[in-house]
């Protein structure tokens, strides 16, 4: 049995790998490996640790690597103490190939440790660029250590292509999350209501929004500032809000969403980690999704589901018709929100067709990775030149 090694640093990511992961559990041909960091292991960020586990997934390692400091100094001593961790946490395992997805520093590590240790890597979700984010450094550099590549669209598949890498090795599979939303049962609105002791208002709004963190003009503080005096002025709205990840800066964010919603507990409520299926359905029956996460470009519009993408963080993503973008200024937010709860604007999304796939995505991811394995991987890559440029 060939030993797959998954590695997950944050509860979106997990909710994302969660078909995959189960599915390379129970395929006879494969090994799971589960390697758990980040802000998984953190209190602070709600122990998520323990929601793998009561899926009923064996945690085989947990590497320790997330500091107090949300820093830049702190960022790269995390980075530091990551390196060393998973190079010996592979030394141990011995995987015949390592599944990553996306472009956070933790994984940026994960790979580099990978590289070093001369195993093969397989990425999910490359090719995507998120320009107001360091994480577009992360993910172009990831790209560029990994040997198997699956993208979200055909425009990413191309972008990885390139990047030098062989066509051979890179599949376009659509959106993981995608196949989240067709598989889940959502809650019902009032399970849901009673899950989360929230009720649902005239509007709701599902509020996630993390540090932008190339961002010269405004700090993340004055971003997240003027996004809560915005709220304010649209009347009738009720907010979910998902905490920030641990970015730089992601900590002040936490601490602003704390004091606003203990401003009026009727009108707004707090989770660090909702887990997926409250998350999914509550972006089911919201109003409008507000903020700068990728959800709401990727998985919103499967929901026909209206996107406020505020600022630079998200720049550069294909988009759906359902995402209204705008800068991080208090009246353009309050006119994207406005413009966002429009019936005419969500009718004319009734129908729209979600750029990122139909949700076939875990079979293919494996049955490629299979393929590879089957054969004599050879790591030594030739960088692919594209004729006629």
């Amino acid at each position: 049995m060939k030993k797959i090694c998954v590695i997950t640093g944050t509860r979106a990511e997990y909710g994302l790998l969660k078909p995959l992961i189960s599915k390379i559990k129970n395929d006879n041909q494969l090994e799971l490996k589960l390697i758990v960091t980040g802000m998984h292991l953190s209190p602070e960020f709600g122990l998520t640790y323990k929601e793998i586990e009561h899926d009923d997934f064996i945690i085989d390692e947990k590497i320790e690597i997330l500091m107090s400091s949300d820093s830049s100094i702190g960022i790269n001593k995390a980075m530091g103490l990551a390196m060393i961790s998973f190079s010996e946490c592979y030394q141990r395992l011995q995987p015949d190939i390592i599944l990553v997805l996306g472009d956070r520093y933790e994984i940026f590590s994960a790979v580099s440790a990978a590289t070093v240790a001369r195993i093969p890597v397989a990425h999910l979700h490359g090719g995507e660029t998120t320009e107001g984010a360091i994480d577009e450094a992360m993910r172009h550099s990831i790209t560029k250590m990994s040997y198997l590549h699956f993208t979200s669209t055909s425009t990413y598949k191309n972008r990885i292509i390139q990047l030098g890498e062989d066509p051979s090795r890179v599949f376009n599979v659509g959106a993981i999350g995608i196949e989240n939303i067709k598989n889940i049962n959502p809650l019902p609105k009032d399970v849901l209501e009673r899950d989360i002791n929230f009720r649902f208002g005239q509007y709701t709004a599902l509020v996630t929004f993390h540090p932008v963190t190339l961002e010269n003009n405004y700090s993340s503080e004055d971003q997240f500032k003027i996004l809560l005096n915005a709220l304010d002025q649209i009347e009738g709205l009720k907010v979910i809000f998902t905490k920030a990840n641990s970015d730089m800066d992601g900590r002040i964010i936490n601490t602003m969403i704390d004091e606003y919603v203990n401003i009026n507990r009727d009108k707004y409520i707090s989770f660090t980690s909702m887990g997926q299926l409250r998350y999914l359905s509550a972006m089911k029956y919201v109003d409008v999704v507000i903020g700068n996460s990728s959800s709401g470009i990727i998985e919103a519009p499967s929901f026909n589901v209206p996107t406020v993408n505020i600022g630079d963080r998200q720049r550069g993503r294909i988009q759906a018709k359902s995402i209204l973008n705008c800068p991080a200024e208090k009246e353009e937010i309050v006119k994207a929100i406005n413009n966002a709860l429009k019936q005419e604007f969500r009718k004319s999304i009734r129908t729209l067709e979600n750029p990122y796939g139909n949700g076939n995505v875990s079979n293919k991811v494996i049955d490629e990775i299979k393929l590879a394995l089957s054969k004599q991987i050879d790591i030594k890559k030739k960088f692919y030149d594209i004729k006629g440029r």
